[in-house]
């Protein structure tokens, strides 16, 4: 017999007969085939935020200087919203991964910017990059984080894990006056407050 269930469909068969006539079925798992197209990521909602860091800095993007800091912002700074008010682009997938997928944007000076990670003399860079962010992925891209809870009993706060490399996170360092952003290798279950970030 056949039976559906949402995506997945099972097919039965008796394999035999028991003592006392039980009959015994064995399951075989059938995956439809839009199922195996498990790799690809699909933009599911784009949620319009600010970044802050756990000294309520916002991260700020400054494409003509080729930085992304985390600043202390006025009011006024913050309506005007050059380079701050991020689009973060939330995608679907078939697959369970280690947190939702997603990608962020900004705007500076009507133009848009997408952040992206590069490997540059050896060491993991954060950049922006003038562009739009695709409404599907087909594989990997380095453009995608996984936005986790910074800790189970703190659900405000999250951290955003570099999809293409375990245990890198977006994070903050001090350069000078700077609060830059960086990836930050971290090892497992380690809680650092320069990764928490909130929206």
């Amino acid at each position: 017999g056949r039976a559906k269930m949402s995506a997945e469909e099972i097919l039965v068969y008796a394999v035999e007969l028991g003592k006392n006539f039980c009959l015994y079925f064995e399951e075989i798992w059938w995956i439809i085939p839009a199922e195996l197209e498990c790799d690809a990521l699909c933009k599911e909602k784009t949620l319009h935020r600010v970044l802050r860091n756990v000294n309520s800095q916002l991260l700020v993007v400054r494409p003509d200087l080729n930085v992304a800091a985390f600043e202390d912002v006025t009011d006024q700074e913050m309506q005007s919203g050059k380079g701050m008010h991020f689009s973060i682009h939330c995608y679907k997938t078939t697959t369970p991964l280690a947190g939702m997928p997603v990608a962020f944007s900004v705007q500076v000076e009507n133009k848009s910017y997408y952040m992206c990670c590069e490997r540059e003399c050896g060491k993991m860079i954060v950049r922006f990059k003038e562009g739009e962010v695709p409404k599907e992925i087909p594989g990997e891209s380095n453009l995608i984080f996984f936005k986790r809870m910074f800790t189970s009993c703190c659900s405000q706060a999250f951290k955003f894990e570099y999809s293409m490399e375990q245990g890198m996170f977006l994070a903050f360092e001090e350069e000078g006056c700077l609060r830059k952003l960086i990836l930050k290798k971290l090892s497992e279950d380690e809680v650092d407050e320069t990764t928490k970030m909130s929206l």
